[in-house]
């Protein structure tokens, strides 16, 4: 086992051998996303699964392992990777976990280290983890993020991003319960396709699905009223995670209320965009701002194209620009914010607004330093400029009451519900009483 030293401690390395004998286990956050990524890494000669599991027994194996003052997310995506091993489901010696780090100033950058000691704490030393990153921050010789998989990871994460959209908009309507998920995964399947056995992914050869998939998704049989939207917002784990945010999309549409969620491709244009902002408040090199312009123009064009083609088929409501998110975000705060999901946060609240969406949820790790800061602290500005703004943050741990996290929600509802009713518009969701609060 090759073993590399931090400085401060030994750890097991991924190797180039390993890629033939090591599957790969990837967090989970966005199902349709994942699963088009997790299918690129095979393309591009690694074993690699998505883990699926999400039950309680998740969230006790991260609060044995980590610290409770670590934030949430570090907390549940370590805990899945330790319950994955102890289901028995792979062999400790012929694995290895994947995380991200974005290489900012929030606590994320460092769950690698987190889940390293995690895992000799617990007799795991030597499964090797990979950090996924574009800051050279670190480096595995078993894996690359070539330029080629980096441009197929940035069509995965729009064309996942059309299919969350339309899901969105789709399932709160649906006649036929379970239409819209078929559908999903339909079209995940197909994609699946077109991305494989080929040396050289063509995006031109993905955009030309956008009119398809957009008739497939309008011939869903479904109802006419519209229904109160709720944006979702927050720190990037807890906003789509299911597990991290207690399944916050299937409690709104039991509610009643169609989701509306701001796409992966903003945080991504987001940690780009901030190259600039660095460059102009502190100077530095000159490679890592063009780097990351490249990088920004790529993800704004390949959005553009799936926003256009939104439009011109006329049923759907397309995302904003990302422009847009940038100047209304540096109304409320300055660009210089940037730690955790910095000025992302208010500009996409306030995209949200002016949107029309005047409902959201601000999801937050409790004890998120950067969002508490970012979102929750701009919340009343929010509410000052814009009238009927809606706006509930709820905080997400361990210890947090599923059942208070939901009466929150309803009294946002409720808030909506009337504002619909002086309005004149008809009620679309079901309202229920507050379950009694615990303690």
């Amino acid at each position: 086992m090759k073993k590399r030293h931090d400085g401060a401690s030994e750890y097991a390395v991924f190797t180039k051998e390993m890629k033939k004998t090591h599957t790969i286990l990837l967090p989970m956050m966005l199902p349709t996303h994942f699963a088009l990524i997790n299918h690129l890494m095979h393309e591009h000669g690694y074993k690699s699964e998505v883990m699926t599991n999400d039950s309680r027994s998740v969230v006790e194996a991260g609060v044995e392992s980590v610290h409770n003052d670590t934030c949430y997310p570090a907390l549940l995506v370590i805990g899945q990777m330790l319950d994955a091993i102890r289901s028995g489901k792979y062999d400790p010696k012929r694995i290895a976990f994947m995380i991200t780090q974005t290489g900012g100033g929030c606590r994320a950058s460092n769950y690698i280290a987190l889940l390293r000691k995690a895992l000799e704490k617990n007799g795991y030393g030597d499964i090797p983890v990979i950090s996924m990153n574009l800051a050279g921050l670190e480096s595995s010789p078993g894996f690359q993020l070539t330029p080629t998989f980096c441009m197929q990871l940035v069509y995965a994460v729009v064309i996942g991003d059309l299919l969350m959209l339309l899901q969105n908009q789709c399932r709160p309507y649906e006649k036929t319960p379970g239409d819209t998920d078929r559908m999903v995964s339909r079209w995940t399947e197909r994609i699946i396709r077109e991305m494989s056995g080929r040396s050289v992914l063509r995006y031109a050869g993905l955009k030309k699905l956008y009119p398809e998939i957009l008739q497939d998704f309008a011939s869903i049989p479904r109802h006419g009223e519209k229904k109160v939207r709720v944006g979702i917002v927050g720190e990037i784990y807890v906003k789509y995670s299911p597990l991290g945010n207690n399944h916050l999309e299937e409690f709104l549409l039991a509610e009643g209320a169609e989701p509306v969620v701001p796409g992966l491709v903003g945080f991504c244009m987001y940690c780009a965009y901030n190259a600039r902002v660095d460059r102009k408040l502190y100077g530095g090199g000159l490679l890592r701002v063009l780097g990351s312009n490249v990088a920004y123009r790529f993800f704004d064009r390949r959005n553009r194209e799936m926003a256009d083609a939104i439009r011109r088929h006329g049923v759907f409501t397309a995302p904003g620009d990302f422009s847009k998110t940038v100047r209304l975000a540096s109304e409320y705060v300055n660009l210089g914010v940037k730690m955790g999901e910095g000025w992302l946060l208010p500009g996409e609240m306030a995209e949200l607004l002016e949107s029309g969406v005047n409902n959201i949820v601000c999801t937050q790790p409790f004890g998120c330093l950067p969002n508490h800061i970012a979102g929750k602290g701009v919340v009343n500005e929010l509410k000052r400029r814009n009238e009927g703004a809606n706006i509930v943050a709820i905080d997400y741990d361990p210890g947090a009451s599923e059942v208070n996290q939901q009466n929150r929600i309803k009294m946002m509802l409720a808030n909506a519900r009337r504002e619909k009713q002086q309005a004149g518009g008809a009620q679309n969701f079901r309202m229920e009483k507050p379950e009694p609060s615990m303690r």
